[in-house]
């Protein structure tokens, strides 16, 4: 008779392609499918931090940087780099290996995902500022970026695609992780779990969330191909996740889980202030030893690809694009008051129709009370 005591077992690896100094560890080959031109810089996660602490947005997460597809090569994968929240590596890289058939879920901080599926500029300003052009027509908190895609059962008329799921080690102490694994190991559904591990759930760190080896030792439980990966390293994301993908696809279909290791140098939200709970010296610590990218960029220059004067003309330029958009978007009127009853149903009950007819009452009766000028149609709009 024999137990297992998990504090004498072997931790499962981390995937790794190049160090913390930017090199690779096999002098042999090269990151496999990238290419010299696939390298951006962005500064809208700085942007909309600064416009939330001066109270032009009510909201926001920062994470991960803007970045788009090479317009002349019209390939879909883009490397940013840019000193940011630390996570970067994990959106961009993964992202990046993706098609434009396979399905995201994504949570709030795979704004580079969001850019890679299509998302402009545009598209961000006008979700932050829950402005008429904004895809969820103002009804969610800003950050929580979102598009409708049509999604039906595989079949051999389609291409061959799986389902992407990105959450937080947090969201692994949910109950939903554990009934989502199963049902997709016993059901073998080609679906991809994201997981990223940076350190904390909000305000709870990992210590007080679990005493097994991370979230990767979950996926081996439930019977799953899984692999735990450098989150600060772009190019093992990128190549953990096609190879996961081509996993995802055998066989008829099974899951895979992704653990990406990572630290979320950045406070959980605006709202939150995450020196009340971890010392500034080690997150100093962290942005000084092993920021993604601060690696990619000693990668780039060591390549002779970037250096200073590039990367000073790239940010500004990029900050004068974010910018524009931002004045764009901040100036737009908010959808019309309808809206706000509209999209659950293909008609209006009879209960919403008369919610929204009381609405329309009390603001012909109080007008001095609210503003109607920065909604599109004003009360007409109702």
């Amino acid at each position: 008779m024999t137990f297992i005591n998990p504090s004498e077992t072997t931790n499962i690896p981390t995937y790794r392609v190049m160090d913390s100094d930017g090199v690779l560890l096999d002098k042999n080959r090269k990151p496999s499918g990238v290419s010299n031109e696939e390298i951006l810089t962005c500064v809208m996660d700085v942007i909309m931090f600064e416009a939330q602490r001066q109270g032009r947005l009510s909201f926001y997460m920062v994470c991960s940087p803007k970045f788009q597809s090479n317009r002349r090569t019209h390939r879909t994968n883009a490397f940013s780099t840019k000193v940011s929240a630390g996570e970067e590596g994990i959106s961009v890289g993964s992202a990046a290996a993706l098609t434009p058939d396979d399905v995201v879920f994504a949570q709030y901080r795979e704004t580079g995902v969001f850019q890679q599926r299509g998302f402009t500029l545009k598209d961000f300003m006008s979700q932050l500022f829950a402005n008429c052009h904004d895809n969820g027509r103002g009804r969610n908190m800003p950050v929580h970026y979102g598009s409708n895609y049509p999604q039906s059962l595989q079949n051999p008329d389609t291409p061959p695609r799986i389902v992407a799921c990105y959450f937080g080690e947090g969201a692994a102490s949910e109950g939903d992780f554990h009934a989502g694994l199963n049902i997709a190991a016993t059901r073998s559904c080609p679906v991809v779990f994201i997981c990223r591990n940076n350190g904390y759930a909000i305000s709870t760190p990992t210590l007080e969330q679990y005493r097994g080896d991370g979230i990767a030792s979950r996926g081996v439980g439930y019977g799953i191909d899984t692999i735990r990966v450098d989150g600060n390293d772009i190019f093992a994301v990128y190549e953990a996740m096609r190879e996961a993908r081509r996993i995802a696809l055998s066989d008829g279909g099974k899951p895979v889980l992704i653990e990406a290791m990572s630290y979320r140098v950045s406070h959980h939200s605006t709202s939150d202030d995450s020196f009340a709970y971890r010392a500034r010296v080690e997150v100093e610590d962290w942005k000084r030893r092993d920021n993604p990218i601060i690696r990619l960029r000693k990668w780039l220059e060591n390549e002779g690809l970037w250096d200073e004067d590039t990367e000073r003309t790239t940010r500004e330029q990029l900050r004068k694009e974010v910018l524009k958009e931002f004045g764009e978007a901040e100036r737009e009127k908010k959808p019309p008051l309808r809206e706000a009853f509209e999209g659950v149903y293909e008609e209006l009950t009879e209960e919403a129709q008369e919610q929204m007819k009381e609405l329309k009452r009390i603001l012909e009766t109080y007008p001095e009370e609210y503003d109607l000028r920065q909604f599109k149609d004003g009360i007409n709009g109702l």
